[in-house]
């Protein structure tokens, strides 16, 4: 079975954790950070990822989208995220390698993220040392997107890459996920789903979660 991580930017965040406690039974949480300059969006921050962790025992799986990840990785850290995944696009290769070693001084989980217009391969000077990879299936900033089915190969190419060089790896998918689509990411290769509407636009969110987790 694959992973499910719901994504709290389809939650009501007048009622957050409330919201968090509907996907008690997921497997991880997926929390999206949005600067409003490498993504035309503005989310959330450090302060919020403290809160959050405060009220639930899940992985959290902080997503950032933020310009030169590297000024705020130690905050988040701190902040008690499990897993970071910072954006290829958003700096250059010397300050990602530096945004990756300090996930590792303090012992948490290492990511990169590919937005559509990157190449599978740009992983490759990084995927010895990640514990995942990120493939958007939207355009990263704001929910509810259609999926691009393009990214399917993408997907496919990611999948080789970490099964030849790192087969302990996870490929996580973002973007558009609901059953058809998890169905068809899952064949391409990946084993965790982050899913935003599928989830929390469900009348039993646990169910849906449940449904996507079974998915082959």
């Amino acid at each position: 079975m694959v992973k499910v991580s719901p994504s709290i930017l389809s939650a009501d965040f007048c009622n957050l954790e409330r919201d968090i406690r509907r996907v008690s039974c997921a497997d991880w949480l997926h929390v999206d950070v949005m600067d409003g300059m490498f993504v035309p969006n503005l989310t959330i921050g450090v302060p919020v990822v403290r809160s959050i962790r405060k009220c639930t025992d899940l992985f959290l799986d902080v997503h950032l989208m933020i310009d030169k990840p590297v000024r705020y990785i130690e905050d988040f850290c701190h902040a008690g995220a499990d897993l970071l995944s910072i954006h290829l696009e958003a700096d250059h290769p010397a300050r990602i390698a530096d945004a990756l070693r300090i996930m590792e001084a303090n012992g948490v989980k290492k990511a990169v993220a590919l937005r559509p217009i990157t190449s599978a391969r740009a992983v490759l000077p990084y995927i010895e040392q990640l514990d995942m990879v990120l493939v958007m299936t939207v355009e990263p900033g704001f929910g509810g997107q259609k999926f691009m089915e393009s990214q399917l190969d993408t997907i496919r190419e990611v999948r080789s890459i970490i099964d030849k060089y790192n087969p302990g790896c996870e490929l996580e998918v973002d973007g558009g996920i609901a059953p058809g689509t998890a169905e068809q990411v899952a064949r391409a290769g990946a084993n965790v789903l982050v899913a935003g509407s599928a989830v929390y636009g469900a009348d039993d969110p646990a169910a849906a979660i449940e449904s996507l987790r079974r998915t082959n």
